[in-house]
């Protein structure tokens, strides 16, 4: 039985392996840091460090330091300068870059300033040694008065014994009194000030945190904060003098231990790395080779993903199939095949695209081209209201929107965060590829094109994400005409070493965002599967008794064969039913796009999730038709034929008209929640989704009537 629960907090730079780190210890598949792809939030897991120790284990967001100047870093500081939160660690685990180790041990040394037990984790240490860097960890831990060890994050190498010297932490072995920083006379003035005042007990340097942010920290009160900042003014306090003296003089003390502790050897000619990015970050092949790389995903999401494809849709086929064949006639029955099956299966089958894509930007995130990627475009990005680290929610955005536009966080600038809030959602997520797959399988025809190297479906499939790409940068121009500019920021990054992919890290990537997609879709689609199967099912009163009579009639004065009178009686009934007579009412909304009622149904249950059009599609094209159909979605919208007209319902002008509102359009009420609760007002989501919104449909009616 567990008897003592202590909480570890994981702390270091961006991009030096925490959690890789944090996976080793608590055995989790989370993903945190500051590059495309990850969050920029604290991520909690727990361990036993000893049989009777349970340790929950804090991942906190990279960061510099404990001087914030984005929302991440101060997730950081509001933690670590507030003895009473419930972050705040017993004890800290720091992780540090070999290769970089002088510029990483700022915040280390900010930390043990604080006087919470430290162990410094020293990652990287096989690059170190390309790069003809070694460390005497012995002397570096002597110096810095702290356990340090080499780990490999990827590994595991060195777990073990971080484990022994957390345990050695926690039995009160290790020095944490001792201090990198002595504050000045004058800081020393204020911070006893303070520490008198302060409600919990403080060390020396979190008082003197309080005095450099109190405006900033979100655990004090207006009178905290009044009686603060009446302190400081007395003391005539100069903030950004005293961080300026303070960080200098800890580098100053740093500096000595470093090269005491580490050897460099020189090497020859520039790295492998410096090679690879003279092209690869060069101003004419860089975006060459980030528009080839585009190019490839998307062809792969077609050529690779086509037989696994055909697997699936064969056997969804045949389940339904199956399951129509054992269960009795009843109600129930449709509802699971017509209802359920149709709707999971109209989503499942995207399910090889989906971990194609993720696999693919999984790939370039473990390699550290996406971190190039990042400062290449950093200069094009002031031109449209953002930033490079604007790139980081943008592509982020060709995943999720909503973690993008959590990844805004770390963009310091009002005016650049906004813009980048505002215009992620334009960036064509993963819950669009089910929408685009089936209408470009539809409208574009599988042709080869240069020779067999591209295929015209990819082709399109490209030229959908380029079109919001566009629409996120013109969107960006308005903005930043329309939005109060304050200071300008800058791009402050490092760009990590370029390594072979952990497989195994991207597979559990690849995994997670599949398992992700289809549980979270495949809840939403279930629901609204269901329900649209009962209101397409039932109707008020006897109407769907007194359509299928009507349509008897009719379909003997048209003289329909006995299949055209079943399908005329199907689509008649499913006219009648609740659903049928809400698609008719507001079917004159978007019939100027060219969608009839089942499209205008398929597009508002949607804002739901985008991915949920294609499982209502599905849905409604089963219940609208005759027999034991049970052909996939894209044969179904080919032979949809209106009986009362003999006209297609679904045409190639219906099909590009969609791919352009779904390129558009919000369609996320998740996505709008997220942007909500980022700046903190209803006005933003409601701006956000109008634009979209008009964009979407005067975008989708002009490509209409184009075609």
């Amino acid at each position: 039985m567990t008897s003592k629960r202590i909480k570890i907090a994981l702390l270091g730079n961006p991009n030096v392996g925490k959690s890789s780190i944090f996976n080793q210890l608590t055995g989790l598949r989370q993903k945190v840091g500051n590059f495309p792809g990850v969050t920029v939030d604290k991520k909690i897991g727990s361990c036993h460090i000893t049989n009777d120790i349970e340790a929950q284990i804090i991942d906190f967001p990279g960061t510099y330091s404990l001087y914030p100047t984005s929302s991440d870093e101060r997730v950081v500081l509001n933690s670590f300068s507030n003895p009473s939160s419930e972050d705040y660690p017993d004890y800290v685990v720091y992780v540090a870059d070999a290769t970089n180790l002088e510029r990483h041990l700022l915040l280390l040394s900010q930390v043990k300033d604080l006087h919470i037990p430290v162990v410094l984790a020293i990652n990287m240490a096989d690059l170190a040694i390309k790069q003809g860097i070694s460390i005497d960890i012995d002397r570096l831990s002597e110096k810095l008065k702290i356990k340090a060890i080499e780990v490999n994050g990827r590994s595991g190498d060195g777990i073990s014994e971080l484990n022994k010297s957390i345990i050695d932490l926690i039995d009160g072995k290790g020095d944490n009194t001792s201090h990198i920083y002595t504050a000045t006379s004058e800081e020393k003035k204020t911070i006893d000030k303070i520490k008198e005042f302060a409600p919990q007990k403080l060390s020396n340097y979190q008082a003197l945190l309080w005095a450099h942010h109190y405006n900033e920290l979100p655990f004090l009160d207006d009178s905290q904060k009044t009686f603060i900042e009446k302190i400081t003014i007395e003391d005539d306090f100069k903030n950004m003098k005293y961080q300026i003296d303070e960080t200098l003089s800890r580098y100053n003390t740093l500096s000595p231990i470093v090269n005491n502790s580490i050897t460099i050897q020189s090497l020859e000619g520039d790295s492998l790395s410096d090679k690879i990015d003279k092209i690869v970050t060069n101003k004419i092949w860089g975006p060459i080779i980030f528009i080839s790389l585009l190019m490839l995903v998307f062809q792969s999401i077609f050529s690779w993903a086509s037989v696994p494809m055909d697997l699936i849709d064969e056997g969804m086929a045949t389940l339904n199939e199956a399951v129509k064949n054992v269960m009795p006639e009843a109600w129930y029955t449709d509802l699971i095949t017509d209802g359920i099956l149709s709707g999971l299966g109209g989503v499942i089958i995207f399910v090889p695209q989906i971990a194609i894509l993720f696999f693919l930007i999984s790939l370039m995130e473990e390699s550290g081209y996406m971190a190039r990627a990042v400062y290449m475009f950093d200069r094009i990005m002031a031109k449209f209201g953002m930033s490079g680290r604007s790139i980081v929610s943008l592509i982020s955005g060709g995943a999720c929107a909503i973690p993008a536009v959590m990844a805004a966080r770390t963009i310091g600038n009002w005016k650049e965060r906004m813009i980048t809030i505002m215009v992620t959602p334009l960036i064509s997520c993963s819950a669009r590829i089910p929408v685009y797959a089936i209408l470009v399988a539809f409208a574009v025809p599988n042709t080869p094109v240069l020779g067999g190297l591209l295929n015209l479906q990819g082709v399109a499939f490209m030229g959908l994400y380029l079109l919001g790409i566009v629409a996120t940068l013109l969107a960006g121009i308005v903005f930043k005409l329309i939005l109060k500019a304050d200071a300008p920021t800058f791009l402050a990054m490092e760009l990590p070493s370029y390594k072979m992919p952990h497989w195994k890290n991207v597979g559990l990537t690849v995994t997670e965002k599949v398992k992700t997609f289809i549980i979270e879709a495949g809840k939403v689609i279930m629901m609204v599967s269901i329900v649209l199967w009962a209101l397409a099912s039932y109707g008020p009163g006897d109407s769907i008794e007194n359509a299928e009579t009507i349509a008897k009639q009719e379909s003997v004065e048209k003289g329909l064969t006995d299949a055209q009178t079943e399908d005329y009686i199907a689509a008649k009934q499913l006219e009648a039913s609740y659903v049928g007579i809400m698609g008719k009412a507001i079917e004159p909304v978007f019939a100027p796009l060219g969608y009839d009622w089942k499209i205008s149904i398929a597009l508002v249950t949607s804002f739901a999730a985008r991915e949920v059009f294609v499982g209502t599609m599905a849905t409604i094209y089963s219940i609208g038709s005759a027999g034991e159909d049970i052909a996939p979605l894209k044969e179904k919208l080919t032979g949809a034929v209106d009986p009362s007209t003999g006209k297609h319902e679904f045409t190639v002008a219906t099909a590009f008209s969609l791919m352009v509102f779904y390129v558009f359009a919000m369609q996320c009420m998740s996505t709008l929640a997220v942007v909500k609760r980022e700046t903190k007002s209803w006005k933003w989501p409601l701006i956000q989704f109008t634009y979209m919104s008009l964009l979407a449909y005067f975008g989708a009616l002009f490509t209409y009537h184009i075609f």
